[in-house]
């Protein structure tokens, strides 16, 4: 039982596709990244180059892997016996800034690694069961276009501002990315535009929600459960079989949400931050 690592996408596609697969919903930033990745190049997320990991079982398979974006956290699946300990190992020596894992796997990583660690923030998985959209606001739903582009380059920033994450400072390809591909839904009241959400694209029956986000001189009208209901609902009439989002968990507001809207518990994450 050992880990292998490489720098090539399409090599780590090849032999953990299958895993990443047999279990869409807790790998599915796995598979978005990777989809990314493939299509996009290895400096989608950044200028540093990807690494990729996968833990071999004793007869061979995958069972579990890792996967970082510079300047991100590296990202782990849930670990098998052993595997946390074997990565502290094959990882000694690498610029680490963070780790994103299970919460029950992250004790053990960061009691092992040589920096100090600070917790970040705690995530929760959910998966939508019946959706139960809330009682509609003022408004409608419609889908991003070219015309939103300035609106929406300030909103990935500002959104991106609010939950402290590591980005890029130009939003522009992904913005075009994402209005081109129809994945963002605005809520508007008026004519303009009050909150959005997006979704990723689909990998193995599998969409995510994302970037749900509402200026705050507009919070508190339910705009922002509206358009997450509404490219929920989208996401299912496209045929996705799971449909999931991540809540911090700091935020009861969010958490209540999306739970009154029919998404459910899934499994917890920590994000670590190191001192350099």
């Amino acid at each position: 039982m050992s880990w292998e690592l490489t720098g090539d996408v399409e090599a780590f596609a090849s032999t953990s596709d299958d895993f990443l697969r047999s279990r869409p919903v807790e790998h599915t930033v796995f598979l978005t990244l990777v989809d990314t990745l493939r299509r996009k190049g290895p400096h989608a997320y950044g200028s540093g180059a990807p690494i990729f990991g996968q833990w071999r079982a004793g007869d061979g398979s995958v069972d579990g892997v890792l996967l970082q974006t510079p300047p991100h956290p590296m990202l782990f699946s849930r670990l098998p016996a052993g595997a946390v300990t074997e990565a502290l190992d094959v990882l000694a020596g690498r610029p680490l800034p963070g780790v994103n894992m299970l919460a029950d796997d992250a004790a053990a990583f960061v009691a092992g690694w040589p920096a100090a660690a600070t917790e970040r923030m705690r995530v929760r998985l959910y998966r939508l069961g019946e959706l139960t959209p809330p009682p509609p606001p003022a408004g409608r739903a419609r889908i991003a276009d070219g015309g939103d582009r300035e609106l929406l380059l300030g909103w990935f920033a500002a959104f991106h501002h609010e939950i402290d994450g590591v980005h890029e400072d130009d939003f522009g390809e992904v913005v075009d990315d994402r209005v081109g591909h129809g994945d963002i839904t605005l809520w508007e009241v008026d004519g303009t535009p009050v909150s959005m959400a997006a979704r990723s694209r689909p990998e193995a029956g599998m969409v995510r929600i994302q970037m749900v986000y509402t200026p705050a001189v507009h919070r508190g009208h339910g705009y922002g459960g509206a358009a997450t209901s509404s490219v929920s609902r989208a996401a299912l009439d496209a045929g996705a079989s799971d449909v999931v989002l991540f809540t911090d968990l700091s935020n009861p507001t969010s958490n209540g949400l999306y739970q009154r809207l029919g998404y459910r518990p899934v499994l917890d994450r920590v994000v670590m931050e190191f001192a350099s």
